[in-house]
């Protein structure tokens, strides 16, 4: 052995937490680095030779009893095998250990050790999650530097979270707020320079590629939302900057549960309502009042926790303000293409959320097109009782269009039970899964049971919901009218629809041409247009299709002309019956040597 080595393998492996704090004062003006630090380098444990089941039953040993010093811990640890990849088992298993009164002061001494002088993830991760559990606020300083370890920022906010809130958000976003823009305002949080935070956070850029309902929920959290609109109460650039976070958080494009978590939303609320008149009659100001008006009807805002009464009030007041002759020009000019957009969805939708009072019929369908400046998804949101379906229990992703869920019928209950995806995971049903429900005709009744979800890697069971029953002239009456409400429609979208629906009732326009329906809507980076895709398969007319399998994508991208959309809705599906789609679309998906195979260029291609 070398006398380094030697050196080496004498000198007590260093804490963890002494490791971040070394870290923390050697970055410049204390301020750590985004991404948070990097665990001290280790050796490779190799494959792990225990199994999901054996590495918790190990677990369970090693913490009954609780050991009086972090030495056995570890020690007991080695012993069974426990590693860094089992820290999330780790975490679990300390949140359901039986903790009887007389134990507690133990414990918590315990998890002030581990945290404070653990030298392994494991241990460290043990000493979190008891003082998650028992923690007091006198730890809040050491967790929080430990969070900045970014394999050790989960368990930590996790456990900042029940202490203090703001600490909590704090470190999260001095990890994972990685855009350069935000950085600012992360540092004066971080150093908790509070007459730095209101100008930062006024200048902060509020849309969606800046700000996710995550990053918004934090930024509330840590800068005290609330509190500075109190303390500033004329500041109406900062009582704007509060409505769009506001907004942000309950997107349904993102994450809407992040709404929800806020525990000061409804100070927030009250807060930014109360105070709109304030604001300055913009067309940015009226878009953040209307979409929180939108929230507050039927997506997520209608989850928390009100006192009776309240939200309607709130909604009753944001109606009044937004019908004033003032504001009222405000959402009816805008010169620029995007103002355009985002007047004509004002004009088209401002007063919707205020038709209907705050505590709505059994069922309900509300169509609502999000602001098209933050690229909202359009959703025909599931009202039962009032309450948004989808948000209750499935916050990954917001309620499929009206195009899917009304357009095709799939509402409709007939006597044979139907299954009906009503959400899909904004990453897609395979990564994060999707919201299913069972409707079928009982007699006099719809039924709407056998709720399901699926949630693929999750080890959490999905929540459960009842089987619900609707009057059924009452229910056949709003799908039918909301089949047919088309008020939340702009001219491309109203296109798009009249195409798809031409294209579902003569299916031959495009079989004729080896060609099946694909994607049918307004564009996503252009609204004004209206978008038809299909797939192209040789030989599909004559039933005898070559390669099936390696189809390819057609685009074809229809711009509003500004004459009625249904004449120009028949006119491309007149198009459609008189020439090959193929020489006038563009490939847009499939492979690229399928596409040079039959004589097509390649996306992006010289």
């Amino acid at each position: 052995m070398s006398a380094q080595e030697e050196r080496n393998a004498l000198t007590p492996p260093t804490a963890l937490y002494d490791h971040a704090l070394h870290l923390l004062r050697e970055s410049p003006d204390g301020v750590p680095p985004r991404r948070g630090y990097s665990l001290p380098q280790k050796t490779a444990t190799g494959e792990d030779p225990l199994s999901r089941e054996e590495a918790k039953s190990a677990i369970r040993e090693a913490l009954s009893p609780l050991p009086d010093d972090p030495t056995t811990l570890h020690r007991r640890f080695e012993r069974l095998g426990i590693q860094d990849r089992h820290r999330h088992l780790i975490r679990s298993t300390v949140a359901g250990l039986p903790m009887p009164a007389e134990q507690v002061d133990v414990a918590r001494t315990l998890g002030r050790r581990l945290s404070q002088t653990g030298t392994t993830m494991p241990t460290v991760t043990a000493g979190i999650a008891l003082l998650g559990r028992l923690g007091e606020p006198e730890d809040v300083p050491y967790l929080s530097v430990l969070g900045l370890l970014r394999d050790l920022t989960g368990p930590a906010v996790n456990a900042l979270d029940i202490l203090d809130r703001q600490s909590a958000a704090v470190v999260w976003l001095a990890v994972y707020a990685r855009r350069d823009e935000l950085q600012p305002l992360v540092h004066a949080l971080w150093r908790g320079n509070r007459q730095a935070v209101c100008p930062e956070l006024v200048a902060l850029p509020i849309s969606p590629r800046f700000v996710s309902s995550a990053v918004a929920r934090r930024i509330a959290e840590a800068s005290q939302l609330p509190d500075i609109l109190d303390h500033r109460p004329s500041d109406t650039d900062l009582l704007a900057r509060a409505g769009r976070l506001l907004v942000r958080m309950g997107c349904s494009r993102d994450d809407p549960t992040d709404l929800l978590a806020y525990r000061d939303a409804l100070r927030a609320y009250d807060s930014v309502v109360s105070r709109a008149g304030l604001l300055p009659p913009t067309l940015d100001n009226a878009a953040m009042l209307l979409s929180l008006a939108l929230d507050l009807s039927s997506g997520t805002g209608v989850l928390l926790d009100w006192p009776p009464g309240r939200r309607a009030a709130l909604l009753e007041s944001l109606g009044r303000l937004l019908a004033e002759p003032r504001w009222a020009v405000a959402g009816a000019t805008g010169s620029e293409a995007d103002q355009r957009l985002r007047a004509d969805w004002i004009r088209r939708t401002g007063r919707q959320p205020f038709k209907r009072p705050a505590t709505p019929a059994k069922f309900r369908i509300e169509v609502v097109a999000g602001d098209p400046a933050d690229r909202e998804p359009v959703e025909a949101r599931v009202l039962i009782d009032g309450r948004p379906v989808v948000p209750a229990v499935f916050g990954r992703g917001p309620a499929h269009s009206p195009e899917y869920l009304l357009d095709d019928g799939r509402l409709r209950a007939g006597m044979e039970p139907r299954e009906v995806q009503l959400a899909e995971a904004y990453c897609t049903e395979g990564c994060c899964g999707a919201l299913y429900v069972t409707i079928r005709r009982d007699a006099d009744h719809v039924v709407w049971e056998n709720w399901r979800q699926t949630m693929p890697g999750s080890r959490e069971p999905a929540p459960e919901l009842p089987a619900y029953r609707f009057d059924v002239s009452v229910y056949d009456t709003e799908i039918a009218r909301a089949e047919t409400d088309c008020s939340w429609s702009w001219r491309a979208r109203t296109i798009a629809r009249l195409i798809k629906a031409g294209l579902i009732e003569e299916p031959d326009l495009l079989s004729r041409w080896d060609a099946g329906r694909g994607w049918i809507s307004s564009g996503f980076d252009d609204p004004d247009t209206a978008v038809v895709t299909f797939w192209y398969v040789p030989g599909l007319a004559s039933g005898s299709p070559e390669r099936a399998d390696s189809p390819l994508q057609f685009r074809w991208v229809i711009p509003d002309d500004g004459t009625p959309p249904e004449a120009q809705a028949a006119a491309a599906l007149r198009r459609l019956a008189e020439e090959d789609p193929k020489s006038y679309a563009r490939v847009c998906g499939g492979s690229r040597e399928r596409a040079e195979e039959l004589g097509f260029p390649w996306p992006g291609s010289a």
